[in-house]
């Protein structure tokens, strides 16, 4: 696999619908998508990165920054074996791996259009569909709460996760199990809380939650242990998951019992399988996070939860949710049992939509091989 061309676009969508969570509330969202050119096929990434450091450090400017000079003369002009390959390349720089993501994943995709199969073939993956959960944000009042989540079962959602924040937990909860039953249902801090804050969350013990998410700060582990010793709930770790070594850390030291994995987060689709593996030679379930992409970051999802240790349901919900119209089309949609199909086509298998894509862009930047 040669990399003959790699193009960078900032694009800017508008939300259907606003979405909140503990670090504010968001109408629209810039990212940077990501493609490569190789052998006559094309690849595409989409870096998950946001405009502002509040879920990363990264954003959308220091991604497009880290890729111009520093990832792109690494790959551009270069040939690889395997797209496992280019996370090691790029070893020389630390961190940033949200831009990294973005470049490896668009490999990934790059590498199963030239060998003419899906993406989640190369990847591994076991299943022809999976399973579909939805995340939803922080609302204007408990009613409203109660009311997106009666449309989203509708719809045929397997799971229901609710952000929270403080003033914004008990309940909440106590409400959507009074009106919903035992759905199944987990939450959200975003790193929210402090461990002081141990004896108040302990009150969701009672709620028999698939989950408690990311309670504590992103970068903590040690607290997440002595946090999790205390609840009967079990914890899952996403923002402090930077790397397959502090997840081993992490399930040494009994700070979480499920992970969230984010190929953005951990930088790419190689570290998401080692990750994905790691937890499974463990016995710790995982499930797919997302990040508000578009289809193309959409259709990278659906392919890496075709593992076979995804054994829960993902982030990854209907594109009609987000965007109207997407990148995609035909639009991801979730069927009324609430999977959704692995994509078949080669690559990530979807057809991305030039005219939308150029009407989205604010800023095009394009690196060729000398």
């Amino acid at each position: 696999m040669r990399i003959d061309r790699l193009d960078l676009r900032l694009v800017r969508l508008p939300l259907v619908r606003f979405f909140e969570t503990s670090f504010g509330r968001v109408h629209d969202r810039a990212f940077v998508l990501v493609t490569l050119h190789g052998d006559g096929e094309v690849g595409y990434g989409e870096c998950v990165a946001d405009a502002n450091p509040y879920y990363s450090a990264e954003t959308t400017e220091t991604s497009w920054h880290i890729i111009e000079q520093f990832i792109a003369p690494r790959v551009v002009g270069g040939s690889f074996a395997h797209p496992r390959e280019v996370y090691p390349a790029l070893g020389a720089i630390r961190g940033h791996n949200m831009a990294k993501a973005a470049v490896e994943m668009a490999a990934w995709d790059l590498y199963a259009r030239q060998q003419g199969v899906p993406l989640a073939k190369i990847l591994g993956g076991t299943r022809t569909e999976i399973a579909s959960g939805v995340s939803i944000g922080i609302q204007d009042s408990l009613d409203e709460l109660v009311d997106r989540i009666a449309i989203e079962l509708a719809a045929g959602y397997r799971r229901v996760k609710i952000k929270i924040k403080p003033g914004w937990d008990i309940s909440a909860v106590d409400l959507v199990r009074a009106r919903f039953g035992s759905i199944p249902l987990m939450v959200d801090a975003n790193a929210a809380y402090q461990l002081s804050d141990a004896g108040h969350l302990a009150a969701l013990d009672r709620f028999d939650l698939m989950m408690i998410e990311q309670p504590l700060d992103y970068d903590d582990v040690v607290d997440h242990a002595a946090l999790q010793a205390r609840l009967k709930t079990p914890i899952c770790l996403d923002e402090s998951i930077h790397t397959v070594k502090t997840a081993a850390q992490a399930i040494a030291q009994g700070a979480c019992r499920i992970i969230n994995i984010k190929p953005g987060r951990v930088g790419g689709h190689a570290q998401s399988i080692r990750l994905h593996d790691l937890c499974a030679a463990h016995g710790v379930p995982v499930w797919h996070g997302g990040m508000l992409e578009s289809g193309i970051g959409r259709a990278h999802n659906i392919h890496l939860s075709s593992l076979a240790n995804f054994s829960l349901p993902g982030d990854v919900a209907a594109s009609k949710r987000y965007y109207l119209p997407d990148l995609i089309d035909p639009p991801i949609e979730v069927r009324p049992d609430g999977t959704i199909p692995v994509p078949s086509g080669p690559g990530i298998g979807v057809s991305i939509v030039r005219e939308r894509v150029e009407r989205a862009t604010e800023r095009v930047l394009s690196l060729s091989a000398a």
